[in-house]
């Protein structure tokens, strides 16, 4: 490929030498309509715990999500993505809260609903915060069990989806689970809720913050989701799995973690075309702001930065935990 004559008739810094110049040719854009909100909701009301792994984000009660999804919506932020801190005294080995109609995950999302908001509601399809051993499924002689997994996995699709979840979003990596959610969900009347599936996420190292917001990390100790989720050095498999869940119904699909991952989101999304999330994990939020507090860099910067390369990766958006500081600045 030829791009014509080289210096000094092309001078690649005459499109940089000014503001106006830069942003004019400038390939890759951020909006508001790229981020999702995730938040942490526990029992309670009025109630506000910090976790201390990720400065600045807070497991919130109920009324505190309300607040936080009416500044979300105001902003124009397009959806939040809610996981649950369930009390000791709920989990158990079967996850059978899970799937309680009566949930705190399904008690806020009609609350959320009766707001009249535009804003959608993700939830995580996922047995790990429920569970009494921290793993996202059902085990039986020390292995997590596919089906029995996917049964209730089911369950608690369909409880999400009759509180008014619009999105579920399977993060287990069970097989098959995408084709049971889809078929369940349509059988009973949900054809229209969507399926953003977790479709190539990994055995990572940095979900350490989360596992800590969720209290799983204990409940996991010093067990690993090896098994199940994906081992960090594979990427044709990546393709595989998201080809898999194209084909059992999900309508969009997620690599996790990001930016260790950017050439995971670039293949899946020349392959497929399909709309391909990125999730910025808690661990890529914490470096920053470790970072950042140390002077080591500067925070705004940096994970503008960070959020414009899964950008040019080919993300179609982005759930960080900073959406709503990010959303304040690029509005501006």
């Amino acid at each position: 490929m030829s791009f014509g004559a080289n210096y000094p008739n092309t001078r690649m810094r005459r499109n940089r030498k000014s503001d106006w110049s830069r942003r004019l040719v400038r390939e890759t854009s951020l909006s508001t309509n790229d981020l999702i909100l995730p938040l942490f909701l526990q029992a309670g009301k009025n109630e506000k715990s910090e976790i201390k792994s990720m400065p600045g984000i807070f497991r919130l009660s109920k009324d505190l999500i309300l607040n936080e999804v009416k500044k979300a919506a105001k902003l124009g932020i397009p959806a939040i993505a809610l996981f649950p801190v369930i009390e000791p005294n709920k989990k158990s080995d079967v996850a059978k809260e899970a799937y309680n109609s009566k949930n705190l995950i399904c008690s806020t999302i009609k609350e959320i609903k009766n707001l009249g908001l535009n804003i959608g509601i993700i939830c995580d399809v996922a047995l790990d915060p429920y569970t009494s051993h921290g793993h996202d499924g059902i085990i039986a002689k020390g292995e997590v069990l596919n089906d029995a997994t996917v049964e209730i996995l089911c369950k608690q699709a369909l409880a999400q989806a009759a509180a008014g979840c619009d999105i579920v979003a399977p993060s287990d990596m069970m097989d098959g689970r995408v084709a049971k959610i889809r078929k369940a969900l349509d059988d009973s009347g949900f054809e229209n809720v969507q399926i953003m599936s977790y479709a190539a996420k990994y055995a990572s190292s940095f979900y350490g913050p989360f596992r800590e917001a969720l209290g799983s990390d204990k409940s996991l100790g010093k067990k690993d989701k090896r098994s199940y989720q994906m081992d960090p050095a594979n990427s044709e498999e990546a393709l595989r799995e998201v080809a898999l869940d194209i084909s059992e119904g999900a309508d969009m699909v997620i690599i996790k973690p990001g930016l260790p991952y950017l050439d995971i989101i670039y293949r899946v999304k020349t392959t497929f075309g399909i709309p391909t999330f990125a999730y910025q994990v808690s661990g890529e939020y914490a470096m920053i702001k470790a970072a950042a507090k140390n002077g080591w860099i500067d925070e705004d910067e940096a994970i503008i930065e960070s959020l414009i390369a899964f950008k040019r990766a080919g993300a179609n958006g982005i759930i960080t935990y900073g959406a709503i500081d990010i959303a304040e600045k690029i509005s501006c």
